[in-house]
């Protein structure tokens, strides 16, 4: 296949899929992201790999553009590494989570196939101190957003099956958070 017919099928599938993000789900996340703004609290968020990159990139939009607390758990290598070293790699989330979270907090959890061990550890964490758990995954190799669609309060489960589209519309997703929430209170950009 040719360069431009690849370039026209991905994007076609790219725009069939966003019509079908559940926009109900992506509302609920608005609210739930206001919420903790409005209240104080701290958004966590979690994930491997590209599913790691965009909590990193939504940390930032989200503290600077919203000025709220974020906290990426993947943004500190030395923890990260440290906790996966002396304990598991399983573990790395659910390890900085039990010294971060707080009443009021809320986690979103990152993962394409929503089968991550560390990722499921670090919601399981987040329910044992009553914390609100989103999760933004995919129906990567068809798992239907795997075991975190089922134990996540929201789920937003990106409807492809190709891992860069999911990691394309967790991008497109903390955009629409961020943007959201600008436009509900008048927050002008600074960017």
């Amino acid at each position: 296949m040719d360069a431009a017919t690849f370039a026209a099928a991905y994007l076609e599938n790219l725009s069939r899929a966003i019509t079908e993000l559940p926009l109900e789900s992506i509302v609920e996340l608005i609210d739930a992201v206001d919420m903790i703004r409005t209240n104080g609290g701290t958004v966590h968020l979690i994930g491997n790999g590209g599913s790691a990159g965009t909590p990193s990139h939504s940390a930032g939009d989200w503290s600077k553009e919203l000025s709220m607390r974020t906290i990426c758990h993947t943004d500190n290598v030395s923890a990260l590494t440290a906790w996966a070293n002396d304990t598991d790699y399983s573990n790395v989330f659910a390890a900085s989570l039990s010294v971060y979270l707080q009443e009021g907090d809320l986690l979103i959890a990152y993962s394409g196939s929503g089968n991550s061990e560390n990722v499921i550890k670090g919601v399981a964490v987040a329910h044992d101190r009553g914390i609100k758990v989103a999760a933004i995954t995919g129906d990567y190799k068809g798992g239907a957003g795997g075991r975190l669609a089922t134990v996540a309060d929201i789920s937003i489960i990106c409807p492809t099956t190709s891992m860069e589209r999911i990691e394309d519309f967790q991008l497109i997703i903390n955009h629409i958070v961020k943007e959201a929430i600008k436009d509900r209170h008048g927050i002008t950009s600074t960017c």
